[in-house]
């Protein structure tokens, strides 16, 4: 799913607690809110089948599942309205869903407890769930929270070759000052003129004496 390619009602549909009691039929028999409009945005955006009845009779609805306690919705209802390429799937009585929000995930000490199985090498770029197939998310939840996370992150910006070999020429420049002042200060010293040769000078003897004769 690209950025571009996200519906605005599929953020709705992910915030939308499902399985409610309908407040507007609330003596009716099977009146759980598990049903959503993709075409318009009504309040509250999970109605029951007595509500479709009456405000949605010609618009695109889809049903919301549950399985273990988490919501799934149907391939064959949303694949041809929404690209789900990215979403790992699951067969769930014999009919192939996705999730969709992240399901939470048993740890102990930081770490999680449901490890991915030694033959699987595929994870969720989120939440790093273990997925079965290929799949880059494991909902739907998952994936818009990928993409956000993509535009949200600012590019790297790589050293033009220009400034590289600008720098490189001021560094050959440098190179080139320093070694020409080091003969500089060279010859300077060569041009200096020795110091004087000290002369090693002895005292001179006092003018010898003969011995007196007796």
């Amino acid at each position: 799913m690209k950025r571009e390619m996200v519906p605005s009602w599929l953020e709705i549909l992910l915030a939308t607690q499902f399985f409610t009691t309908c407040a507007n039929h609330l003596l009716a028999c099977r009146n759980e809110c598990n049903l959503f409009c993709t075409q318009c945005e009504a309040t509250p955006a999970a109605f029951c089948n007595y509500c479709r009845s009456i405000n949605h009779s010609t618009h695109r609805v889809i049903q919301i599942r549950r399985s273990s306690y988490h919501d799934v919705v149907r391939v064959s209802e949303i694949e041809d309205i929404l690209d789900i390429s990215d979403v790992q799937t699951y067969v769930i009585n014999s009919a192939r869903v996705v999730f969709l929000n992240e399901r939470p995930q048993l740890r102990a000490s930081g770490v999680p407890i449901c490890k991915a199985p030694s033959s699987s090498t595929h994870s969720c770029e989120t939440c790093n769930r273990a997925l079965l197939d290929a799949f880059r998310f494991c909902s739907l939840g998952c994936n818009l929270k990928g993409l956000n996370m993509e535009m949200s992150t600012p590019s790297m910006v790589e050293n033009s070759p220009q400034s590289n070999g600008k720098d490189h020429v001021t560094m050959i420049d440098d190179v080139g000052s320093s070694t020409t002042s080091d003969k500089d200060s060279c010859n300077d010293k060569n041009n200096e003129e020795p110091p004087p040769k000290r002369v090693a000078r002895h005292r001179r003897k006092g003018i010898p004496q003969r011995a007196p004769f007796f």
